[in-house]
């Protein structure tokens, strides 16, 4: 697939070395040579110097030879622009990352789909979601659900009381229906387990299962279950403002902003949200708004290394849950050895929901997973083809890939060696993103 990314910045170099690993053709186009040249020395990909809104650099890119255009500038407006035009001059496909949810309503999309622009991205509102189902599912790390909550991916870390370490996967201990394993995170390792692997303390293990199952999930690694109500957010973020106005009900929010001209906009376009003008590092300040009675802090400031050190400060006050923004991706095993509860990074949100048009399979959900080197993929399996035709454990799928679980019907269903795939079932791979040329063929 032939795919030019519009913009050298930290989401668009993400994805070109994403997207260049499994071998697509690449042009990186962009203003900053510099970047370009880094690039180069780093990537097999091609490179164009120039605005992402010149039609001469669009065609010398090779826009009317493209499957795929993805503008993922820091402007909105520039992004939008260079979609139009790229789909004008031949591009089969584009996306535009925004800054403005009001263009995510359904009311719009044909509009847009008339000017070119086949695909809407807003960084902010995918990264608000993640926060609004972390601070639900409070003792996972990671949480994705498939087809409306029936099936459920989590990762959990597991301390050394839980009841499923030193057990081989092998050892029958784990034959039953009820959940999953399907990888391990150890010492900055990502492993696809076989059977005669075993969860070790420290480890971060994912799983799939069933909502009616996830309590025997947390009981077996030994978590313990609180609901959160009071939250802490430090940073009037773009991302803390969709917070606000997706949060539920029953969660109480006090905001830190630096600022102070931001912080009162902030309260005064925020009903649901005490907004506090104040330094949310101020140890003294946190006290006074009695961060004692929170059970959650979320740091979601421009800087990581801050994110980091305030949750890790949170944590010493007794607050179960943190979170904290991580974009600088050389921090996060900072952020892991340091006991954060969940980290969140906008270019991995939006790299899985690009990820989804490069691939030749019918695929409705892709996660690229923050912790590890892996992404959970849910493919929808057509009829005759390889996944259909015997057991999973005939398959020979390739090195790297676990399948975890199937809708089936509106049922949610854990897959075993013995389990045969059918037509039409909703298929939740979890694989290193290495096997994913070679996974395709066999949907």
């Amino acid at each position: 697939m032939k795919i030019i990314i519009a913009g050298a910045g930290e989401t668009g170099t993400h994805l070109a070395k994403m997207l260049s690993r499994e071998g697509q053709q690449i042009t990186l186009l962009d203003e900053d040579n510099m970047k370009l040249l880094q690039m180069n020395a780093l990537l097999h990909i091609e490179t164009v110097v120039g605005p992402t809104t010149s039609i001469h650099c669009l065609k010398e890119a090779g826009v009317d030879m493209t499957d795929l255009f993805i503008a993922v500038t820091p402007y909105e407006s520039e992004n939008m622009t260079a979609c139009l035009l790229a789909a004008k001059l031949g591009a089969k496909k584009t996306i535009a990352r925004i800054d403005n949810s009001e263009y995510l309503s359904q009311d719009y999309k044909s509009m847009f789909a008339e000017m070119g622009i086949s695909s809407l991205i807003y960084p902010e509102m995918l990264a608000a979601m993640e926060v609004i189902n972390a601070l639900k599912a409070t003792w996972l790390r990671e949480y994705m659900s498939f087809e409306n909550d029936i099936m459920i991916l989590g990762g959990i870390k597991i301390r050394d009381h839980a009841a499923i370490i030193h057990k081989p996967l092998n050892s029958g201990y784990f034959d039953h229906s009820r959940y999953r394993i399907v990888a391990i995170k150890r010492n900055n390792e990502t492993i696809i387990p076989k059977g005669s692997d075993e969860i070790l303390t420290s480890d971060l293990v994912y799983f799939i299962t069933t909502p009616e199952n996830l309590d025997f999930v947390r009981k077996e690694s030994g978590k313990e279950l609180y609901e959160v109500n009071n939250i802490m957010i430090m940073g009037g973020s773009r991302i803390s403002e969709r917070i606000a106005e997706c949060i539920p009900d029953y969660m109480r929010v006090k905001l830190f902003e630096i600022d102070k001209g931001k912080a009162h906009r902030l309260g005064e376009k925020l009903n649901n949200v005490l907004v506090i003008n104040g330094d949310g590092r101020d140890v003294e300040l946190l006290k006074e708004e009695d961060i004692e009675e929170m059970n959650a802090f979320v740091a979601l400031t421009d800087n990581s290394e801050t994110n980091i050190l305030a949750c890790s400060v949170a944590k010493r006050f007794g607050i179960m849950k943190t979170i904290a923004e991580v974009e600088n991706m050389e921090y996060i095993p900072m952020a892991e050895s340091l006991d954060v509860g969940a980290v969140l990074n906008k270019k991995l949100l939006t790299a899985s929901t690009i990820y989804q048009f490069t691939i030749n399979a019918n695929v409705s959900n892709v996660k690229c997973l923050t912790n590890v080197e892996a992404m959970a993929v849910e493919f929808v399996a057509k009829e005759g083809s390889k996944f259909t035709k015997t057991s999973v454990k005939n398959l020979n799928l390739p090195d790297n890939v676990n399948i975890g679980g199937l809708v089936r019907n509106g049922e949610g269903i854990i897959v075993n060696g013995n389990t045969t795939i059918q037509a039409d079932d909703h298929v939740i791979i979890f694989c290193m993103i290495s096997a994913m040329p070679s996974l395709e063929s066999f949907f």
